[in-house]
């Protein structure tokens, strides 16, 4: 609805952050079970209360021409579609997401010990990410829920781990959305949320 509408403005207030398989879709059912809506994804656990930083950075080169001192027109030479957010568990869908691959294994002979092995050098992993987050509507008090994916994407930057005695250990992620051979959608929003009924 065009103007100015309270009942229009979203705060992500509690979400969670889901991993899977390369060209999985971000699930379009929304039951009362969030869980099973999102069935073959891994729930990647708690983040720090900073959420999810959003970007989308679009490169422009002008077209300059002799007859002009302003370009004439921009040719996109570039789209960096990223999440940044911050996981403060540890486990075996965790710690390989952040270090890029790889598999925890149990120790041979052992028990409860495990030994995650960090390769030598970096290989791609490319993943499918996904995130929902549930506001309440300002007007009516209704639930909204929104859901984004990246079917294909992985891991292009981690931030340093702390470990220190007064703070949680985070896996700072940079996630970057890719394009898929069939030129299938970068990303898509899915949303339950009657703001977007057409008039």
């Amino acid at each position: 609805m065009a103007g100015t509408n309270t009942s229009e403005i979203r705060v992500a207030g509690v979400g969670r952050l889901y991993v899977a398989g390369p060209d999985t879709k971000v699930p379009t059912t929304f039951s009362a079970d969030a869980a099973a809506d999102w069935t073959g994804w891994k729930n990647l656990g708690f983040t720090t209360g900073d959420g999810v930083t959003f970007s989308k950075k679009d490169k422009l080169e002008p077209i300059d021409v002799w007859q002009a001192v302003s370009p004439v027109h921009f040719v996109y030479s570039d789209r960096d579609l990223t999440l940044k957010f911050s996981l403060l568990q540890f486990n075996e869908d965790t710690l390989p997401f952040f270090m890029g691959g790889g598999a925890v294994d149990q120790v041979t002979g052992t028990t409860g010990v495990y030994q995650y092995d960090i390769a030598e050098r970096p290989f791609a992993d490319v993943r499918a990410l996904g995130l929902e987050f549930t506001d309440v509507r300002a007007g009516d008090g209704s639930a909204v829920t929104y859901r984004f994916g990246i079917p294909r994407g992985q891991v292009t930057a981690a931030d340093d781990i702390k470990l220190a005695r007064k703070a949680a250990s985070q896996l700072g992620i940079t996630f970057s959305a890719m394009s898929a051979a069939d030129g299938s959608a970068l990303a898509s929003f899915v949303m339950k949320d009657s703001a977007y009924a057409q008039a």
